[in-house]
């Protein structure tokens, strides 16, 4: 069996510069706050996904889809470039409370074995963290994906998101970030996928120390800054010692709602992803 490993989803340079467009109704939402008429239709999201994996996974060094939306459409119209792994979401996000996803569990509905076919090196999951709620469960499902992907020789890679408690309302979310890095940075997954301290806001000097009390407990990915701001949270980031990144807002999100979206695509969010790889090598090239 093909056992893929790490380098097969980094650029030359060992740095990951990874697209993300597995958002779901988040992406809905994302359509209709740009004034598309509503309800924004399913075919208006796999469109846009597509078109995005087609136009920008040849800047990417691999490219994250969602099975409702785009993963098998993809595959059949060969929108992610040969030189762009695939990484399939195996999460179920599952809505409440007033959001888009108030819980997750993995699909199961993922066929592990069939991706692999399909092209796929790796399977990703979201992992909702809350102080209050059981940690053992959260390991035991990342356990159980990890022995999903590893079991068919594919990458495990994890994102944590912090959430306030369900009951009270005090919530340090930098505290959070790094207690959900202490519990999960050595879980067994092979990335762990970090929301950026500070949202990548403030002054560098606060930045890069807030991401190296981080990573100290994980050295992987960042994500979770407005776009303006990502490019320096990158350079910051990897800086303490992350990897690389896994983003898709930052990328793509101006242009959503937009007419001509391939143009738009083209012209807008490729030199974005493009630049961002560039520092990507650039921050790899210093650790040599």
């Amino acid at each position: 069996m093909n056992n893929y490993t790490i380098k097969d989803i980094t650029r030359a340079s060992g740095g990951f510069a990874m697209l993300a467009v597995d958002q779901r109704e988040a992406m809905r939402l994302m359509f209709a706050a740009a004034g598309a008429k509503t309800p924004v239709a399913d075919s208006v999201l796999t469109d846009f996904k597509v078109n995005a994996a087609k136009i920008l996974s040849p800047y990417a060094s691999a490219v994250l889809l969602d099975q409702q939306f785009c993963y098998r459409q993809a595959v059949e119209q060969n929108a992610v470039a040969k030189s762009c792994a695939m990484i399939v979401a195996a999460d179920d996000f599952i809505p409440g409370n007033g959001i888009p996803v108030d819980n997750v569990v993995i699909d199961k509905k993922i066929n592990a074995q069939a991706v692999k076919r399909d092209g796929a090196k790796a399977l990703k999951l979201l992992v909702l963290w809350r102080s209050d709620e059981d940690a053992q469960q959260r390991l035991d499902m990342v356990k159980e994906f990890n022995e999903l992907c590893h079991s068919n020789g594919l990458l495990s890679i994890i994102e944590p998101v912090v959430r306030p408690p369900r009951c009270g309302d005090k919530f340090d979310r930098e505290q959070a970030i790094i207690d959900a890095a202490k519990e999960l940075g050595d879980s067994g997954a092979d990335l762990y996928k970090v929301e950026m301290p500070l949202y990548g806001k403030g002054a560098r000097s606060d930045l890069l120390t807030a991401s190296q009390r981080l990573n100290g407990h994980i050295n992987m990915p960042c994500s979770g800054v407005d776009e303006k701001l990502f490019p320096r949270a990158v350079r910051v980031a990897m800086e303490a010692g992350a990897s690389g990144f896994l983003a898709g807002r930052a990328v793509w999100s101006s242009v959503i709602g937009l007419p001509d979206t391939e143009l738009m695509l083209r012209d807008v969010s490729a030199p974005k992803l493009q630049r961002l790889g560039e520092i990507v090598d650039e921050m790899m090239a210093k650790r040599r």
